[in-house]
């Protein structure tokens, strides 16, 4: 089973849909066998995944798990694999997976197979972006997963879901598209689409690199989303069901962090470097100007979508620092904030569902008749100001860390994001939480079901887990990301020497 077990993972989902697809019965049968059958799909696709991570090698950057054949011809294959960089990403997104479909339970209620055969799907097409390790096959996984979430933002979202839905295909499709061109002419320069060979052997001219880069950084920078393209993501996060911001917020914005460093540093080493200050200036902008944005807002998916791209700031300025902290700082967050801005787009859903709406000046005292859900809401409203003793303190410390190194001005500015992440989240908390319970609406709200105590409950032990112990995080990714450096210095050095471009990257430099 383990030579396998990649692809079970990534295709069981789809067992799932077509169980779903062949049950037969009236509306209510249907949809309740299509929720169970959406969860057990699910649970079981993690238990699978933390089985391989169980079995994964640290101590290797080698990929695992391969698995080869032929596909479109051509040396066009299906390849994949993962290594220290992609494992966890596979985990973090089977893990989200079954509160998405508990989150789902009761506030969906039209068209719920159908519901279900979106997420499926999406789960299958997000696990294949992290195992894909040929081009094309990285680019059919990263565009397919589009459709299903257009799908579920346009169908299952809010009043405005349509505008929403069209905005984020087009931002994302638009900057894909000069991705596939970067595709086709690393194709016809290489004669392959192998990334591990591309990385490991392909030199590609630094006057080609920079346009290549930038063909890249197009589709990456608009699915993170980085200043100044990031405009799709507050309309996509408050009209999008909740269990849709989950995904978007936890999984399909880490896609682009997950490209820089699996194509830009290795395959594009002198433009990285030379578009690295660049990369800081957008970093910080990013980090400062969506702080102050979301202090202005008053609805609350709004306030926690501007602060993921706030934090995804961090994650760029720490990779591209292309130091082995920074570099592990930028991972770090990008799993801590999938765990963290997942709980917390749950949270606004588990009032939402009870009220109705997401407008902060709605709600306040809720403390007095939701104790539970306040002592969670307060825990990763910590997390995302980046407490320590909090998963979110350790990734964007190791992001600074690294950078500072480099540019200590670039960390002096983006240090200022912290304390605006304070402003903002603590004045979203007080206004919710506490004062008086004058509102009549709020006097018989009641405190969180067990089902929504089974939602949070292992999020918060996540939280906290990972910011007491990351040691269990930095094991898996230390050696991939040092072998990540390694090659981008390999490959930076045949740059600056043209006479030595034959020498293969992973040879010795003199």
């Amino acid at each position: 089973m383990m030579s396998h077990i990649l692809n079970i993972i990534t295709f069981f989902p789809l067992i799932g849909v077509a169980l779903i697809l062949i049950t037969r019965g009236n509306r209510e049968t249907t949809a309740r066998n299509a929720r169970a059958i959406a969860l057990i799909s699910t649970v079981v696709n993690l238990i699978l995944a933390i089985v391989m991570w169980a079995n994964f090698d640290n101590s290797t950057a080698d990929f695992q798990f391969v698995e080869r054949f032929d596909w479109l011809g051509y040396g066009i294959q299906y390849h994949v694999g993962v290594d220290g960089i992609s494992m966890l990403f596979i985990v973090l997104t089977a893990g989200l997976m079954p509160f998405c479909i508990l989150a789902s339970w009761e506030s969906i209620q039209d068209r719920v197979p159908e519901y279900m055969i979106a997420f499926l799907l999406l789960e299958t097409l997000m696990i294949g972006v992290f195992t894909a390790l040929d081009l094309v096959l990285f680019y059919v996984f990263f565009e397919g997963g589009l459709i299903p979430m257009f799908l579920i933002i346009g169908i299952w979202g809010g009043k405005r879901r349509v505008y929403a839905s069209f905005k984020f295909f087009l931002y994302t499709l638009l900057g894909s598209v000069l991705m596939l061109l970067a595709i086709l002419s690393m194709y016809f320069y290489t004669g392959t689409t192998d990334i591990e060979t591309l990385i490991r052997t392909a030199h590609f001219p630094v006057a080609m690199q920079t346009w290549l880069w930038l063909a890249f950084f197009a589709s990456f920078a608009v699915k993170m989303p980085m200043w100044p393209v990031h405009t799709w993501l507050p309309d996509a996060h408050v009209e999008a069901p909740t269990a849709g911001s989950v995904i978007l917020a936890g999984i399909l914005l880490k896609m682009g962090g997950y490209g820089f460093l699996r194509f830009s540093l290795p395959m594009f080493a002198s433009a990285t470097e030379y578009f690295a200050p660049f990369i800081f200036v957008m970093s910080v902008i990013a980090i400062i100007y969506t702080s102050l944005v979301a202090l202005a807002q008053e609805d609350m998916k709004k306030l926690i979508a501007y602060s993921s791209v706030a934090h995804m700031g961090f994650v760029t300025m720490g990779i591209f620092s292309l130091t082995h902290q920074g570099v592990e700082g930028g991972i770090f967050q990008m799993l801590s904030h999938g765990v963290v801005s997942g709980a917390l787009f749950l949270c606004v859903g588990v009032i939402y569902d009870r009220m109705h709406t997401r407008e902060i000046a709605a709600y306040g005292g809720l403390v007095a008749r939701m104790p539970i859900y306040a002592a969670c809401f307060l825990i990763f409203s910590l997390a995302n100001v980046g407490l320590p003793g909090t998963s979110g303190f350790i990734g964007e410390f190791l992001a600074m860390l690294g950078t500072f190194a480099v540019n200590t001005w670039v960390v002096i500015f983006a240090a200022t994001g912290v304390i605006l992440s304070a402003a903002y989240m603590l004045y979203l908390y007080g206004r919710v939480m506490f004062g008086a319970l004058v509102k009549p609406s709020l006097q018989a709200i009641q405190d969180l079901s067990l089902r929504e105590i089974a939602i949070l409950s292992p999020l918060v032990i996540a939280t906290i887990a990972l910011g007491v112990y990351p040691k269990v995080i930095l094991d898996v990714t230390s050696v991939s990301v040092e072998n990540l450096i390694a090659q981008h210095k390999t490959a930076l050095a045949i740059d600056r020497a043209p006479k030595l471009a034959s020498v293969s990257r992973t040879g010795a430099m003199p």
